[in-house]
C-alpha cells in the first residue's frame, strides 16, 4: 500500500529544485541543504559578522603583512639621547660640585638623584618604549620580533649593551646613520629596534 506519488514508498513530497524529499517548510532564504554525506557546516544562513579592528598599542604593523615599521633617523636618536643625557647632568653637577667643596650632603644628594633617574628611565622605557628624552622627540623602543615594549629587565640589560656602541670608536652610535633598520650594536644584540611614534 503507498500513500502519495507512486515511485515514493514514504508519501512525502519530492523537491523538484534540489531532487531531495522535501518536509512541506519553505526554503529559508540564504539556507542550502548540504549534500548527503557531509557534515553541516556552521554558519549556514546567517551573515558573517563584522570583525573588529585590532587595537592600537605600542606595537608596529606586523612585518607579514608587508608594512616597514617608520625606524627613527640617526637625528632623531641622537636628539633623544642628547636630551636623556643633560637631564643626568643636573644631579651629576651636584655631586661634583658637592664633593669639590666638601659638602658631602649635596654629593649624597645628586648621587640619589643619578641612581634616582636612572632607574626611573629604565622603567619608563620598558613599559612604554620611551625615556624622557625618546618622548620629547617622538620616538621609541620596541622589541623588533613582537613590536611591544621590551621591558625594564631588558632595558636594563640594552644600556649596558651601549658599552658595545662605546668600545670601537663610539661606531656602534653612529651605525644607526646608514644601517637599513637603523639599529646601534646594542638594538643589534638585544633584538630592539627605535621607531617613530608620532
Amino acid at each position: 500500500m503507498s500513500f502519495g506519488a507512486p515511485n515514493n514508498p514514504y508519501g512525502q513530497p519530492q523537491d523538484p529544485q534540489q531532487g531531495q524529499p522535501g518536509y512541506g517548510y519553505p526554503q529559508q532564504p540564504g539556507y542550502q541543504q548540504a549534500p548527503q554525506g557531509v557534515p553541516p557546516q556552521q554558519g549556514y544562513g546567517y551573515p558573517q559578522q563584522p570583525g573588529y579592528p585590532q587595537q592600537g598599542g605600542y606595537g608596529y604593523p606586523q612585518q607579514g603583512y608587508g608594512a616597514t615599521p617608520p625606524y627613527a633617523n640617526w637625528g632623531q636618536r641622537f636628539l633623544s639621547k642628547l636630551i636623556d643625557t643633560v637631564l643626568y647632568g643636573i644631579p651629576y653637577v651636584l655631586v661634583v660640585v658637592g664633593g669639590a667643596k666638601s659638602t658631602p650632603v649635596l654629593a649624597i644628594i645628586g648621587f640619589l638623584g643619578l641612581i634616582g633617574l636612572f632607574i626611573y628611565q629604565i622603567i619608563l622605557e620598558g613599559r612604554t618604549g620611551q625615556s624622557l628624552g625618546k618622548k620629547a622627540i617622538g620616538t621609541r623602543t620596541l622589541k623588533e620580533e613582537t613590536g611591544q615594549p621590551i621591558g625594564a629587565g631588558m632595558a636594563f640589560v640594552r644600556q649596558l649593551a651601549h658599552i658595545l656602541d662605546g668600545l670601537p670608536c663610539y661606531l656602534g652610535y653612529l651605525w644607526p646613520a646608514w644601517d637599513a633598520k637603523r639599529q646601534t650594536f646594542a638594538d643589534k644584540v638585544c633584538g630592539t629596534i627605535v621607531i617613530r611614534s608620532n
